[in-house]
């Protein structure tokens, strides 16, 4: 209504001089609006978390590490061995198969654990990714209502700014006016367009940023539907949950936390290695053999000394670790859980500084938005109304009406800034919550 209040002002001044009334060029930001059909800050949200490249490839390490699990938990093969002996100048032979089965007593546990810490890892981080994302989103999407604002207020100062001129150049012509007069509001027209066209530029850049982060292609058409003012208003007066516990649920937190627990598990798997290693074996040999001396037989005859033998053995094989007990193993992942805990106090610390940043900026940003909405915007108009009927009186010039009309789009933007903080800081406040959505 700001904005229409504008248009009639001006657009009413000197009426008796005006010809054949001329309907107003669409607003320029209706090509990047729509309010039926036009994309919503949630539909926004929720297709970039489903169509944006960077986060689908995040999401490919939850399967590899989930991949990485499954193999962790799989037991070692055994290892088979077949042996064939044979005397070359003789009958004699020899043949043997051995069966080695390592055991994995103690190193498959810690195994599952590093894996198991590992698939919680990156789920948090792709939990990260998709807050970082849905942020992301929020301020774009912000960024193309902050220039579709700017360029409704220049729309209409400048259809009203182009009537002033038409109704000046027919007081001009029938010499009621100065030509100076009617040339200073085709200054102003021309200066007001080429603003314009900055802020279309402005508009169709912020929307191709926006349409990256929605994975959509260059070039696809698309309208936003909300409006900045609204959007403002319906944010959340408050939040479900405290600050406190919003942070501790903060996907960064809860990755740091894991990792702390994953570096744990790596040490255990590193000690567990430089424990002895058990595995069972068994083995058949099957030995044919003889001499070339006779003996008697059962029946009393002569036959060639030989027989065949089969035996079989077993036993269980251990390794000792005298020399190399993972020492070096050990004391890597020593660090790198000192070095965990370290970088969990570092993301908690950041992100209650976060949280108490975003609050500091929000809670002054709204009240900033209530001093333009209570008087400013209203009293700008007033005056704006005011200098122009002075003018149609005689008492200003013509430069005062135009300073005054600058003056007046300068609140406009500034309104426009004043919203902008207040989205940007509540888009903070939940970035830093971990509650963005």
């Amino acid at each position: 209504m700001t904005l229409v209040a504008v248009a009639v002002m001006v657009g009413c001044w000197a009426p008796a001089y005006a010809q054949a009334p001329v309907a107003p060029a669409p607003p320029t930001s209706s090509r990047f609006a729509d309010p039926v059909n036009g994309l919503s800050l949630e539909d926004a949200i929720a297709r970039a978390l489903e169509r944006e490249p960077s986060l689908r490839a995040a999401r490919s390490q939850i399967d590899m590490a989930r991949g990485d699990r499954l193999q962790a938990g799989l037991r070692p093969n055994p290892s088979v061995a077949f042996e064939r002996r044979g005397e070359p100048s003789g009958s004699d032979s020899l043949t043997m198969a051995t069966v080695d089965w390592p055991l994995d007593v103690f190193s498959r546990p810690g195994r599952t654990a590093v894996a198991d810490a590992q698939v919680s890892a990156a789920s948090f981080a792709v939990a990260d990714r998709e807050r970082r994302l849905a942020a992301d989103v929020r301020t774009r999407y912000g960024e193309v209502l902050v220039a579709l604002r700017d360029l409704d207020v220049l729309d209409s100062l400048v259809d009203a700014t182009r009537r002033q001129r038409d109704v000046m150049a027919s007081r001009v012509a029938e010499g009621a006016s100065r030509p100076l007069d009617r040339d200073l509001l085709e200054v102003e027209v021309q200066r007001l367009e080429a603003d314009r066209l900055l802020q279309v530029g402005q508009a169709e850049a912020a929307l191709v940023e926006l349409g990256r982060l929605l994975g959509m292609a260059v070039g696809t058409p698309l309208t936003v539907r909300d409006s900045l003012d609204r959007l403002v208003d319906v944010e959340p007066a408050a939040w479900p949950s405290s600050d406190g516990e919003a942070v501790s649920r903060r996907p960064d937190v809860r990755e740091g936390e894991v990792r702390v627990g994953l570096a744990a598990a790596t040490t255990d798997l590193a000690q567990r290695d430089g424990r002895p290693a058990l595995s069972v074996y068994g083995t058949y040999m099957r030995m044919d053999t003889g001499f070339p001396q006779l003996g008697f037989a059962a029946n009393g005859g002569t036959e060639r000394v030989h027989d065949v033998f089969h035996y079989v053995a077993g036993g269980i094989r251990v390794t000792l670790p005298i020399q190399n007990r993972n020492q070096g193993a050990v004391a890597t992942a020593q660090a790198q859980h000192s070095g965990a805990q370290a970088a969990l106090a570092a993301t908690r610390l950041s992100a209650e500084t976060e949280l108490a940043s975003a609050r500091a900026r929000d809670g002054r940003a709204r009240e900033a938005v209530q001093v333009y909405r209570a008087r400013l915007q209203a009293l700008a108009q007033q005056n704006l109304s005011i200098v122009q009927q002075s003018y149609e009186l005689g008492r200003l010039t013509l430069f005062d009406v135009l300073a005054e009309q600058r003056r007046y789009l300068d609140v406009e933007r500034s309104y426009t800034r004043a919203l902008q903080a207040a989205f940007e800081s509540r888009t903070s406040v939940g970035l830093a919550r971990g509650d963005v959505r």
